[in-house]
């Protein structure tokens, strides 16, 4: 069964952990991130709703093409998010980013997150050369994003088992396939974090 629900004996701890640390975090990257700048036409352009994503995915069909989906919240891009958008990529002929709103990632997350705002987590994402297309949905899952659109490939990431992928059987029983990529171990939003809340520390003791 796809896993709507994974982790929820552990959201309770995250959340109260999300809580403690978001005074740090906004100070720290108040101060650590540049002020979000202005993104090219091009990038801006990858970045549509569900209506014209669906249009966008009518045309790749009738062109004999394919598009690969993934979805996540993609908060403070990192090597593993690259890494894994571009092997995505390379199972299709387009690539759609699925990006949780802020919404969405507050329940998985816990408050103090997102760090960035949707819309610039949907620029930023919309700049990688990878990516052809960018959309929030919010929802807690991208489900019924995934029946809407029903992409020839759905991609999750290695923690996710195939069982577990949500939007699975409406990929399967289209045709398309599902598949799960390597996890990359020591890369994760949590972890910038919490390496930036260690550093702020180390400042304000010294």
């Amino acid at each position: 069964m796809a896993r709507e629900f994974r982790h929820k004996g552990t959201r309770t701890q995250s959340r109260t952990k999300n809580l403690a640390l978001s005074q740090f975090v906004d100070a720290s990257f108040a101060k650590l991130l540049p002020a979000p700048q202005s993104g090219s036409i091009d990038a801006m352009a990858k970045i549509l709703d569900k209506d014209a994503l669906i249009q966008e995915r009518r045309r790749l069909r009738s062109e004999g093409k394919s598009l690969v989906l993934t979805n996540g919240c993609f908060d403070l891009l990192h090597p593993g998010h690259v890494r894994y958008l571009k092997e995505a990529r390379s199972l299709g002929d387009a690539l759609v980013v699925a990006l949780n709103s802020d919404s969405s990632v507050r329940v998985l997350k816990g408050e103090g997150r997102p760090i960035l705002d949707e819309a610039e987590r949907a620029e930023i994402i919309s700049a990688l050369e990878v990516v052809d297309y960018v959309v929030v949905f919010d929802q807690e899952t991208p489900r019924e994003l995934i029946k809407d659109v029903l992409p020839d490939v759905l991609v999750k990431g290695g923690d996710w088992t195939l069982d577990e992928i949500i939007g699975r059987e409406e990929v399967e029983a289209a045709g398309g396939t599902v598949r799960s990529l390597p996890y990359v171990e020591g890369s994760s939003t949590s972890e910038i974090i919490e390496r930036v809340i260690r550093i702020e520390k180390q400042r304000n003791r010294s």
